[in-house]
């Protein structure tokens, strides 16, 4: 008799719990009306609302737009093995917008920018990159190193407006290192006294040292950004998408299964080697139909091992690599 006493006491809390967990999520109540509702005190409700939810009397599910956006990241995390991937909502009037994306970079950024222990941030360029930073509220990080993992260069001297480490270093007085190089060298004996050359000797170490690097991902096209910045003539470009390359990080092209192209450019690109280390974040940065392809050869290939994307481009590249 005891027993079964006992059971019908855990039974009915388990009823009282099931109704203020309905109360609480389904009804909206405060957990004052929860009280009054049931005769018991605020705490009692209080806690029969957190046995509702622990004994899995209540499912919820976020009404949300960024509840998808969630969903989106999570299946992408688990079928490419990244440390993590954000994905922000989409604005189908205007697709390219970068400020979705910028925002979630800018929170990434700041979140290794705010350790007290010193970081060593290694960065490409870009307008997605350029875009994250904007963002980035004004801090004072004297212990961090910025680093940049690639030259901006053209062959005429120019630079490109893009430029991500010394905006990085204006916005938080960190100690940066510039590349002083080209994109591309014009032999491979150029390229060799230009990497022996001691100040990029050190930056060079340094992109290896990263204890997080966030690249751009670009397309191979004509409207690509390594075409329309200058480092790449229109003319080569058809002949690239015919052989299968899809995109480029640091100014390395790659294939749609993210295999780097042999000799050609990539024999004369300057930028640091685009290498994977597994326990440091490697953050692909880009959204929009025309980098999807670009997207997936990098998720292939493990030239990426994190991603911030958008909803849209988020669900087309997970229904393409199906």
């Amino acid at each position: 008799m005891a027993g079964q006493g006992k059971q019908d006491q855990t039974a009915g809390r388990l009823d009282d719990a099931a109704r203020a967990g309905w109360l609480y999520y389904v009804a909206g109540n405060t957990q004052d009306e929860i009280a009054r509702a049931l005769g018991v005190s605020r705490q009692s409700a209080q806690r029969l609302v957190s046995l509702a939810l622990s004994e899995g009397l209540i499912k919820v599910q976020v009404d949300h737009p960024i509840a998808h956006c969630m969903e989106l990241g999570q299946s992408l995390a688990e079928r490419f093995g990244l440390h993590f991937c954000d994905v922000v909502p989409s604005d189908p009037e205007r697709p390219e917008l970068l400020t979705g994306i910028a925002i979630a970079g800018a929170a990434q950024m700041t979140r290794y920018l705010k350790s007290k222990e010193p970081k060593i941030i290694a960065l490409g360029t870009g307008r997605a990159l350029r875009a994250c930073i904007e963002q980035m509220p004004s801090m004072s990080c004297p212990q961090h190193k910025i680093v940049s993992r690639l030259g901006n260069i053209n062959a005429d001297g120019s630079a490109t407006p893009y430029n991500a480490v010394i905006r990085m270093a204006d916005k938080t007085g960190a100690a940066h290192y510039p590349m002083p190089l080209p994109v591309q060298a014009n032999s491979l004996e150029e390229l060799k006294a230009l990497h022996s050359n001691r100040p990029v000797r050190k930056t060079l170490d340094l992109c290896r040292a990263a204890d997080v690097t966030f690249v751009g991902i670009g397309q191979i096209s004509i409207t690509g950004p390594i075409v329309v910045d200058g480092f790449m003539p229109a003319s080569e470009v058809a002949e690239l998408v015919a052989a299968g390359y899809v995109g480029e990080i640091t100014s390395y092209i790659y294939n749609v299964d993210g295999r780097l192209l042999e000799g050609s450019f990539n024999a004369l690109v300057a930028s640091a080697p685009l290498e994977i280390i597994d326990d440091r974040p490697m953050i692909g940065i880009g959204l929009g139909t025309a980098k999807v392809g670009a997207t997936i050869g990098a998720l292939k290939g493990r030239l990426i091992n994190a991603l911030i994307t958008d909803e849209a481009t988020a669900a087309q590249i997970l229904s393409e690599t199906a």
